[in-house]
């Protein structure tokens, strides 16, 4: 599974990027606004560090626009993937894009069915968001399953890149259903890390070696 950071913090993303634990990076217009950032030049600092995809979004709903903004966008680096919308204009521009070797990220899907159009529109990326299904009751990785086994049925090339994701467990869960990525906030990937036996062994090996008297 390869792992995005789902932010526009450049000193996360350094971070992440240092442990050899970083594969690419998704953006949005709701992550540029809490970083207080100028868009393209935070988009810029990203694909410099991240030699992996990058997200960047566009915001016009039609498709000339989005062509419009899509030809701005991966002027910026060769690791841009435009992230469009699941709608038919997205779908279109997602087709035109791909076409001539663009990287495509198809956000906000919601359904296993919007999957399957992405995946015939030829996207790069498909991003299911999973937190934002629990969020109203239903299940999020059921849509994942439901995915992973549709793109199997008919080999679609789409990858999977779980979206929304607000715990390890989702993560977990991801993998073992056989997502191709997982996009997170730099928060939840670090707990990835956290499990109180591994805090305890570390403790009690310091302890014991603080015993001996003896240093490296």
């Amino acid at each position: 599974m390869k792992f995005f950071a789902d932010t526009a913090e450049i000193a996360d993303i350094q971070e992440l990027h240092d442990t050899g634990l970083l594969d690419g990076v998704t953006t949005n217009p709701s992550l540029i606004k809490k970083s207080g950032r100028d868009f393209m030049e935070v988009v810029k600092e990203i694909t410099a560090i991240c030699p992996g995809p990058v997200s960047a979004e566009v915001v016009a709903l039609d498709h000339d626009g989005m062509m419009r903004e899509a030809e701005t966008l991966r002027k910026i680096a060769d690791n841009i993937a435009i992230k469009v919308p699941l709608t038919i204009d997205g779908l279109k521009t997602c087709k035109a894009l791909t076409g001539d070797g663009t990287m495509v990220n198809v956000t906000l899907c919601f359904s296993a069915n919007q999957a399957l159009l992405a995946a015939k529109a030829g996207a790069t990326f498909i991003s299911p968001f999973v937190g934002r299904h629990d969020d109203v009751g239903y299940p999020g990785i059921e849509l994942i399953a439901d995915i992973r086994m549709i793109y199997d049925n008919y080999d679609f090339a789409t990858q999977i890149l779980v979206a929304s994701v607000r715990n390890p467990i989702h993560i977990h869960d991801s993998a073992k259903l056989g997502a191709d990525v997982m996009t997170a906030p730099p928060s939840v990937i670090k707990q990835l890390f956290k499990h109180p036996l591994t805090d305890n062994g570390i403790a009690a090996f310091l302890k014991d070696w603080e015993a001996t008297g003896q240093r490296i």
